[in-house]
């Protein structure tokens, strides 16, 4: 006789929606932690620069309860926590560890998103300006936690962690992201591939003050590494 179908609805909210629950409320917390040792770091970057250039502005200010900016420079830093629980598709080698293999429960995910926009992309409303993906964190319902990026985040961070996400792990994430923020600089295109616009986008780029949109002068360091 099949499963009484009230009965399969309860076992599914009481572990795989548990489960999510729980991975929500962690990525809340890692969220909130991400925050707090953002305004350390940048009170302790901002006591070592002080007085040296007033120009150089850094900064962290709370968007949302799911968003929040650290500005170093001309730099952007934007922290988004999405308020759905994830997976990965089924063939990413996370979902294939013996990590996830031997308890499923485990590939439900929390989700971080770290972009870099140009300080000045939302300080003139520039929205056609992009941003660029630095990191994404994800956190299961153990508070192990997994953390892509490009270049030395992605070394730091090969593979799900062998433990809980810990404030050490926190702070090493935000200092590489700023760091990596701060070594993507504006790339200009060889002299011939910009040699004309039309007039349209000349209008447009002066309306904006000088985008860094990468159909008229520039692109991103970053954006190199992808296309």
């Amino acid at each position: 006789m099949s499963q009484d179908p009230i009965a399969h609805i309860s076992e599914l909210l009481l572990t795989k929606s548990g489960v999510k629950q729980v991975a929500y409320r962690n990525i809340c917390q890692v969220f909130k932690s991400l925050k707090k040792e953002a305004i350390k770091l940048i009170e302790t970057i901002n006591a070592q620069t002080d007085s040296k250039d007033e120009d150089i502005i850094l900064s962290v200010n709370e968007i949302s309860d799911q968003e929040f900016h650290v500005k170093v420079a001309g730099d952007l830093l934007v922290f988004f926590l999405h308020t759905n629980i994830i997976t990965l598709s089924e063939d990413y080698a996370y979902n294939k560890s013996p990590y996830v293999q031997e308890n499923l429960a485990r590939k439900y995910l929390g989700q971080i998103n770290v972009y870099n926009f140009m300080a000045d992309s939302l300080k003139y409303n520039r929205l056609n300006d992009p941003g660029y993906l630095l990191a994404r964190l994800m956190v299961n319902f153990e508070q192990r936690f997994i953390v892509e990026g490009d270049r030395q985040i992605n070394f730091m961070f090969e593979s799900v962690s062998n433990k809980p996400i810990e404030k050490t792990d926190i702070s090493i994430l935000i200092q590489l992201l700023i760091t990596q923020a701060i070594n993507n600089d504006l790339v200009v295109p060889p002299f011939q591939k910009i040699r004309s616009i039309s007039l349209q986008q000349k209008l447009i780029q002066s309306e904006l003050l000088g985008a860094g949109d990468k159909k008229i002068g520039f692109q991103m360091s970053a954006q190199q590494n992808v296309e």
